[in-house]
């Protein structure tokens, strides 16, 4: 249990979603553009069919597809791989798919959070950072968000909660402890990331995982989804006002 602390928080909270799952669903965008751009550079049907997706970075999904296939790609060729995965991917997500909307009450805590002094909005996902901006700007997200950290930035998730607090201090935002941040995400990969940082987690179970499963990798919040603005405002002004006690 959370316990708010007496008097105002004199910080900033970071807010770091993620966002497949979390705010968005492509309708499969995002594996038909990178299964197609697979068979393009390397002459392979369906590469990243059966590869674990959710919670993992873009680069780590394409290095477990060359692995399963018992190839390999240099430097330039990853490069031609990121520019061509976009470029479909920007097409792709145009189409009328299946299961592609936002998730209950994205739009408005976005908006809501707008409002809050002290509360941030920024991005911690495991999408290439172009591709994170193609999702978010069709959905009418992008402008939402301080700024981000993104696939491109490390292979594993464990490392994106300081690239991600580095950003924010960049951007202007007094961002000084991981106790200021909070991580949203729908998978235990975001809670673990949060956790190897020492920042707050709040799970969501709108992706594959259900909230008993979400809470036993040791969630500090798990919620159904993203639908009551108010209540999820107040947990995350309850983490902000707490952070000054945790260690």
């Amino acid at each position: 249990m959370i316990e708010r602390l007496a008097g105002p928080s004199p910080q900033t909270t970071l807010v770091l979603f993620d966002i497949d799952g979390t705010l968005l669903l492509s309708g499969g965008a995002g594996k038909r553009a990178l299964n197609e751009t697979f068979e393009e550079l390397f002459g392979v049907a369906g590469g990243f069919d059966g590869i674990p997706v959710a919670g993992r970075t873009d680069p780590l999904l394409f290095n477990d597809a060359l692995a399963r296939h018992g190839m390999t790609a240099a430097a330039d060729l990853r490069a031609r791989f990121h520019d061509r995965y976009c470029e479909l991917l920007a097409e792709t997500i145009l189409s009328p798919l299946p299961r592609k909307g936002l998730m209950p009450g994205v739009r408005e805590l976005l908006a809501g959070l707008e409002n809050r002094a002290g509360l941030r909005s920024a991005l911690l996902t495991g999408n290439y950072a172009r591709a994170a901006r193609i999702k978010l700007e069709y959905f009418g997200l992008w402008q939402h968000f301080a700024c981000g950290a993104y696939g491109d930035d490390a292979a594993s998730r464990d490392e994106l909660v300081p690239v991600a607090m580095a950003r924010a201090r960049g951007s202007g935002i007094d961002i000084r402890s991981p106790t200021q941040v909070v991580v949203i995400g729908d998978t235990p990969l975001d809670i673990r990331c949060a956790r190897a940082a020492g920042a707050w987690s709040v799970a969501v179970a709108t992706g594959p995982f259900d909230e008993a499963e979400l809470q036993s990798h040791g969630a500090d919040r798990v919620l159904p989804d993203l639908a009551d603005t108010a209540g999820c405002i107040d947990v995350l002004e309850t983490m902000a006002m707490a952070a000054g006690g945790r260690s």
